[in-house]
This record gives C-alpha cells, structure tokens and sequence, in this order.
C-alpha cells in the first residue's frame, strides 16, 4: 500500500514537473525564430520535434534534429539547447551506405540493411568501439526505429563525414547506417547529448 501511494506521489511530481518545465518555454514559433533556424530547417519538422520534446521532459533542456532531407554536403545536425534558446552544435552528418547518395532517399529499421532510420531516438550511454568514443542510441519510434540498438546504430565520429571530403567527392562518405559526425566534433557532441536527450531524424 505505501509502494503504491508512494509510486502516485512520484507521478504526480513529475506531472507537475513536466508541466512547469513546459511553461517556461516559449511555443514553437517564437523558439525556431530565436535559434535562427527559419533557413535551414523547415518550421513543421521543428515543431513536431520541439512539441514533443516540450511534453516529455528529461534530466537536460536539449535535444538534436537531424534533417536527412537536406544532401549530406550540407549541415543538416544541430543541437539545441533549449532553456538557453541557442543552437550548441551545427554539423553535417553522414547516412548510411544503401539510404543513397548525395541524399538519402531509402530508410530502414532492418538489421543489416545498412540504410538510415528515422524517427525519434533517445541518446544513451558511451562506450569505446572500432570507431572511439560513441554513442549508443534507443529508437523509440516503433517499427520505425526500434531496433537501432540491435543493429548497433550509434553516433561517432568518422574521416568520411569531415566536410573536406565534399570538396573532393561533392558528398560526405557514407556509414552502414549511423549518423557518423566528424572527428573533430563528435566528442563534444556526445558529451553534450548523452544519458537520456532525444534526437528527432526527418526525411
């Protein structure tokens, strides 16, 4: 009986929780005009991640966008730090290898497949692996996502995604399905991100 009020305390706290941290934002519109993001990421994709994001509160006031509707020769990865109404991070990101090639047109959640999925994914713990320091991720969109995890879709950093690879190739080099960051940034782009942030992927 005293677990079970204590675990409706505990809910209604974090109702209360989740509704103050909603209030102090701003609404979608004047938050997208804030971050300056009106030529460089369409307002419906942002605000269906922002919404979201707004009602389901985590430990840190950020969460990232991915545009993989954009070609990979441009920026199209930001990181946005909410509370503060700034854009910590803007960085072109590679897709995976059978999504295409200069854009990525062919999503999948299948293991092995080697394509990009998209959908919504919570960042969460690190880990050193065959590419350094990365990041392992949650997809939380079913069917859609779901199994990033068994097929070991992580961020990390890659030579391929390095913007001087466009100016050789017109494109960034491409993963078997992660969303490879370049070197110099990925590091800091995981420590920011990690333990419970989401990430919202578009086509």
């Amino acid at each position: 009986m005293f677990k079970a009020f204590k675990a409706i305390i505990a809910l209604v706290l974090l109702c209360i929780s989740s509704m103050a941290f909603a209030a102090d934002l701003p609404n979608a519109h004047a938050m997208y005009r804030e971050l300056g993001l009106t030529h460089q990421l369409e307002y419906n994709k942002f605000a269906e991640a922002y919404n979201h994001f707004k009602s389901h509160p985590t430990k840190k006031p950020i969460f990232t966008l991915i545009d993989y509707g954009k070609p990979s020769s441009q920026k199209r990865f930001w990181v946005i730090d909410a509370h503060k109404g700034k854009v910590l991070y803007s960085s072109y990101v590679s897709h995976g290898k059978n999504s295409g090639s200069l854009y990525a047109t062919k999503f999948s959640n299948r293991i092995s497949s080697h394509k990009t999925s998209v959908g919504v994914f919570r960042a969460a713990e690190t880990y050193y692996g065959k590419h350094g320091y990365s990041l392992r991720l949650d997809g939380l969109s079913k069917g859609v996502n779901d199994n990033a995890r068994k097929r070991a879709i992580v961020i990390h950093g890659a030579s391929y995604a390095n913007p001087k690879v466009i100016s050789k190739t017109g494109q960034l080099g491409r993963s078997w399905g992660c969303p490879a960051l370049p070197t110099y940034l990925s590091k800091k782009v995981i420590n920011t991100i990690k333990d419970g942030t989401y990430i919202y992927a578009f086509a």
